[in-house]
């Protein structure tokens, strides 16, 4: 082989991992409904992965995501089926945690709200970037986290329409426990987890985006 001929960039996302991705979730989904604690809670905190995933399986051929952008996906969508099993207000990993450090209430929602910035903040900052939707930086992570935060408001609505149609589950997929400031709080994690992804991951999101700019069709969405 010729010193100047260079070798063809490695695939970003081979098929073993892709696959191994999609058992981890089905894996998770699984388990996640064999005995929750209730079921209409549980349709309600899994509904939102199930929908992403399969967007991630229509998609796959035609837009296919950097493996950041998937593995970010699939912790998400456990996290969400943790939260579906157990409700978010007795996560017993959690409970635990409150005990150890003398937490008044149960966490783990806010590691779900966290995720709730964290995750989207790459797959649109992917989206955007991909399709050239923005050039200057500073613009594109204002957009980002304006996006991310307005995601997370839409779900705190979701929450609220849900209250009102079916009091039985409410207090189970809000997940309040008796806290006032549940909903601002929710808004402000996801507000941290868009901030920290941007300012953590996107020099490797660039990395992984590299390969993908070189193929035909890599604005296609």
């Amino acid at each position: 082989m010729a010193k100047n001929q260079r070798t063809p960039p490695m695939r970003t996302h081979p098929r073993f991992f892709y696959c191994l991705g999609l058992a981890l979730f089905w894996t998770a989904f699984i388990w996640s409904g064999i005995r929750p604690k209730d079921y209409p809670t549980w349709i309600l905190e899994t509904l939102p992965a199930v929908i992403g995933i399969l967007i991630v399986i229509a998609t796959r051929r035609r837009f296919p995501l950097t493996p950041l952008a998937y593995w970010l996906i699939i912790a998400h969508s456990v996290i969400l089926m943790i939260g579906g099993h157990y409700t978010y207000a007795e996560v017993p990993l959690f409970d635990t945690l409150k005990d150890i450090f003398g937490f008044e209430r149960n966490n783990y929602d806010k590691l779900g709200h966290f995720m709730q910035g964290f995750n989207p903040a790459i797959v649109s900052r992917e989206i955007l970037i991909r399709n050239r939707v923005l050039r200057k930086p500073s613009w594109l992570n204002f957009m980002i986290v304006c996006f991310c935060l307005a995601v997370a408001a839409f779900y705190e609505m979701i929450e609220w329409w849900t209250a009102l149609l079916s009091k039985d589950a409410a207090e189970a997929f809000l997940g309040t426990q008796g806290y006032v400031w549940d909903t601002q709080s929710d808004m402000a994690w996801a507000l941290l987890g868009a901030i920290l992804a941007l300012s953590g991951l996107h020099r490797l999101h660039d990395r992984q985006l590299a390969p993908l700019a070189a193929t035909p069709g890599f604005g296609r969405s």
